[in-house]
């Protein structure tokens, strides 16, 4: 993973606008592939003394990492909808690719599914632009991927990216941590693994209970095997997931970005934190029943490391590094990955697994790494490199390295750090060995860390299945251990009594149930100080010390792509180079006017004034230098995560209007405000988020981002009319538990079509008529917020797949709370149909009027790309939607009082303003225009 900032998030941008994506200016490195000369005497002469490739296939290697990377992509979201929508490709798109000819009459060859990827949900093409661009059926193809794109059902990524997530063996019910996850295609995988099989899960409960609740299911499909075997996980919770992914980046603005790729799967099971990945906080769980201890941690059953790396794996995505490769990068990264390493295997429960990857293909980034990290937490007594050969038997990989060289800063190559030692006692130190430490060479001979088995390490090259080069290693935890020293600490000051207690808590064994971990200690004296320790501050005290910048290398960040802060080097190409790292200017902007004293939901904690200490690899200026921020958009401040009520007024009303199933949790609704009321949103979060979000009240972790809008105020007057509209984000998490009332089922291709096409059709004076199975109940239904439930039937004019959608229902008309985007996405997947939308609200006809409706392919293909889906403030009437599947219901008409006045939801429009931090979750205003959508 070759980005720029420890906790931050994966380089790539400038590569998307091949499908119509919105990415930031700059050069387009695959438009320009073939204008960089492939050649670098310093790489190749490296990496053919270092890889264990033999000579009859050293040729190939090259010429592979020269050829021009494979677009590839993935099929998101539920696995249910990813198949369909894979399925849709196969069947419309496919059969018209494979019969293109070229001029001397051989086919062209379509798309196809990556083989090693369960279930052909990754497929890859090779066709040249030229063909894409002169055949009419690529052109369908290509319209089909801007639109799934734009609405998350496709994220592009490169396969080796996804190999990761697949081989972590993360189960339902368990919690994981994405260390350096932006800009968070990875964490997207690790998403849908946590919600897995959730779907059967939640309907088997709904119909378990649908009797005792006067609820009337839909026809149910005959259960798969998969589905038998996900009813018998994770079940506590009605079926719903109770895992948990907290996704952490070190770059706030990244952080955000983050939070755009993640939102699309309405997920009340994310966290969003901004730490340094070195230096992840511990977090606090409160005392339960069961387990009354008062010092509890989160302790994770698997973590994904893939770690800031110089990434030369990325020679085919990024060519300009064929002219950029510098070995000080690796050099440079080595300390910050060991220390990301050591604290993922620390976070860590006992048997749980640590995943570290990188898109370099250099040891000192790779196995280097693990042999150090293992020897610091305690030897193979305490971890364990794990096989990999039974992962992903069609991917082929290579062993890891048992021996290697290492390059120094100006190309020379060593064997030993013996060799380094005797070079500098003979000339004198040297500026290009002043870094080469004994941990980046291979184990001694004898030493402990001479056992590790290293070939158990996965490497894969571009020439083995036309891919580009990755590391992966799978790390078990055995047992607690309390992490060693760097090789050559410094003294530091005392810690003070309160991060000395957590870090003995925190290296002793769980205890049993119902125990305490925290430690007799019998007096003060103990921790008072008197002798200075010789060893290094602890992830939690660093991370809450003062100062512009973290330990170790130094944060930077050019185009989102990270390397080591070397001064005395370049800097790569700002577009082509993989990712890498500046120094860190983004200092906090003064506090506007009137929030001086606004409550922040992290103040600094009492490890605060705890000195920065310099240790091996640190590359920050001695004393803490502060910088102008030219980074004006990224005000580092969060609103509050408060949690309200059961009881609450607000939270009545919204039980009382959508007839709530009583199987749906009331305590798990929040605000973001620091007055604890529902004013604009309403959010939802598992148990699990809630218990993490309030121990850590003001504990100094940075949380940007819990758990899915669940409703939003509308601005409508009448009596009986809930202004709170259920929002879509939250939409497939509670269809299952409304009432009858408020449901309306839709069977009819055309009635939906109709619904798509048309914005706000009218259903006074009759004209309800026109809305097929629907009219006569939406006519007869009362106003505000409803759930459109789309069933599937073996009619010849129905629906394969189940799908829900909001529906606002005013005075006079009725509409589909969808963003343009999602509408013109879904008329062209289920009907093949690009017919301009109609909007007949009075607002609409005066835009058409000004603007002109879209009247060609190119500008439908440029809204299409516009995947942005915002909430407008309480004043505007918004619309939005994802169609996701889910447990249904039945309905029951709500007659109308006939005093309601006319309110209707708009449209959103694209770069429209959301207002403050509470109603913008998503943190996308000021961001918006250079989201990254296609993560590596």
């Amino acid at each position: 993973m070759a980005r720029g900032k420890r906790g931050g998030g994966r380089g790539g941008r400038n590569r998307g606008g091949r499908w119509g994506v919105e990415v930031e200016a700059g050069e387009d490195n695959r438009v320009s592939f073939d204008k960089v000369e492939k050649t670098n005497t310093r790489l190749e002469r490296f990496y053919n003394q270092v890889l264990d490739i033999s000579d009859d296939e050293r040729e190939d290697f090259w010429a592979a990492y020269k050829r021009e990377l494979p677009n590839s992509f993935r099929f998101a979201g539920s696995k249910g909808h990813a198949l369909a929508v894979k399925n849709l490709l196969k069947d419309r798109y496919i059969p018209e690719i494979s019969k293109i000819s070229h001029y001397d009459g051989t086919l062209v060859e379509a798309p196809k599914p990556v083989i090693w990827y369960p279930d052909e949900l990754a497929w890859w093409m090779t066709t040249p632009k030229n063909v894409v661009r002169r055949f009419p059926p690529f052109a369908a193809f290509q319209k089909f991927l801007v639109s799934e794109t734009s609405v998350g059902n496709i994220s592009r990524q490169e396969v080796v990216s996804m190999i990761p997530p697949l081989v972590i063996d993360l189960k339902p019910g368990m919690t994981v941590l994405d260390m350096c996850a932006a800009p968070g295609s990875k964490a997207a995988q690790l998403l849908e693994m946590v919600h897995s099989g959730e779907e059967a899960r939640v309907k088997k409960s709904l119909r378990s209970y649908a009797e005792e609740d006067g609820r009337k299911m839909s026809p149910e499909p005959e259960v798969k095997l998969e589905d038998t075997e996900a009813l018998e996980m994770d079940s506590s919770d009605c079926g719903r997931a109770t895992g948990l992914l907290i996704a952490n980046d070190n770059d706030y603005k990244r952080s955000h970005m983050l939070i755009h790729q993640l939102k699309r799967l309405s997920s009340p099971n994310l966290i969003v934190t901004n730490h340094d990945a070195t230096m992840f906080p511990s977090i606090k769980l409160p005392p339960t029943k069961e387990n009354p201890a008062l010092n509890r941690y989160l302790k994770f059953d698997r973590i994904l490391a893939d770690v800031p790396c110089s990434g030369d794996g990325t020679l085919r995505k990024n060519v300009n590094l064929w002219k950029d490769w510098q070995p000080g990068s690796a050099i440079g990264l080595y300390v910050t990955q060991v220390r990301i390493l050591v604290r993922a295997l620390q976070m860590l429960k006992a048997g749980g697994r640590v995943v570290y990857s990188t898109c370099s293909m250099n040891p000192v980034e790779n196995e280097a790494v693990i042999a150090s990290a293992i020897e610091r937490c305690g030897g193979l007594e305490k971890v364990e490199l794990l096989l990999s050969d039974d992962k992903l038997p069609l991917l082929k990989r290579r062993p890891g390295l048992k021996n290697w060289k290492v390059m120094d800063k100006i190309g020379g190559i060593w064997s030993s750090h013996a060799e380094v030692q005797t070079a500098i006692e003979e000339d004198g130190p040297s500026h290009a060995l002043e870094k080469l430490v004994p941990g980046m060479f291979p184990p001694l001979p004898g030493s402990p860390e001479a056992q590790i088995p290293l070939e158990r390490c996965m490497r894969v090259y571009a020439h083995l299945q036309d891919t580009g080069g990755f590391f992966i290693a799978i790390l078990e935890k055995k047992s607690e251990f309390k992490a060693k020293p760097e090789s050559d600490p410094v003294k530091i000051e005392p810690k003070p009594p309160i991060s000395a207690i957590v870090d003995k808590i925190e290296s002793r064994p769980a205890p049993a149930d119902g125990g305490s971990v925290a430690p007799k200690i019998k007096a003060a004296d103990a921790l008072d100080g008197s002798s200075a320790s010789v060893t290094e501050a602890t992830p939690v005290a660093r991370q809450n010390q003062e100062g512009p910048t973290s330990d170790a290398t130094l944060d930077t960040t050019v185009n989102g792509k990270k390397r080591a802060a070397e001064d005395d080097e370049l800097l790569f190409d700002g577009v082509a180079q993989a990712k890498k790292l500046k120094v860190k200017e983004d200092i906090d902007e003064p506090a506007e006017e009137g929030l001086q004293d606004r409550e922040v939901h992290y103040p600094p904690p009492p490890a605060a004034e705890l000195d920065l200490t310099t240790r091996p690899g640190d590359l920050r200026d001695r004393a803490p230098q502060f910088r102008p921020n030219r980074n004006k958009g990224a005000q580092q401040f969060e609103e509050p995560f408060k949690y309200i009520s059961a009881d609450h007024q607000e939270v009545k009303v919204v039980e009382e209007f959508y007839k709530l199933s009583p199987r749906f949790p009331r305590d798990r609704f929040m605000v973001r405000n620091v007055q604890g009321e529902p004013a604009k949103t309403i959010y939802y979060t598992t148990e699990l988020i809630r218990d993490i979000l309030v121990a850590n009240e003001g504990k100094g972790i940075k949380f940007i981002h819990g758990g899915v809008r669940m409703f939003m105020k509308q601005d409508v007057q009448g009596e009986g009319v809930c202004k709170w509209r259920i929002q879509s984000e939250g939409m497939p998490i509670l269809e299952g538990y409304v009432g009858e009332e408020r449901v309306v089922r839709l069977y009819k291709k055309e009635t939906l079509r109709k619904l798509l096409i048309e914005m706000f059709p009218k259903l006074s004076d009759g004209a309800w008529k026109n809305l097929g199975e629907i009219g006569e109940h939406v006519n007869q239904i009362g106003m505000g917020c409803c759930v459109l439930r789309v069933e599937p039937s073996d009619a010849e004019d129905g629906f394969r797949e189940r799908m829900v959608i909001p529906l606002w229902r005013s005075l006079h008309s009725l509409n589909l709370m969808l963003a343009k985007e999602d509408r013109s996405a879904m008329l062209l997947r289920i009907f093949n149909d690009t017919t301009p939308l109609i909007n007949n609200s009075k607002e609409g006809r005066a835009k058409e009027e000004n603007d002109g409706i879209i009247k060609n392919e190119a500008e439908a293909e440029a809204a299409a790309s516009r995947s942005i889906e915002a909430s407008a403030p309480v004043n505007d009437r918004p619309t939005d939607g994802i169609i996701k599947p889910g447990p249904y219901g039945s309905i029951v008409a709500q007659p109308k009082t006939g005093a309601e006045p006319d309110a209707r939801a708009v449209m959103i429009e694209k770069d429209e303003n959301t207002g403050g931090p509470e109603q913008q979750i998503d943190g996308m205003d000021g961001i918006e225009e250079h989201v990254e959508v296609f993560g590596n």
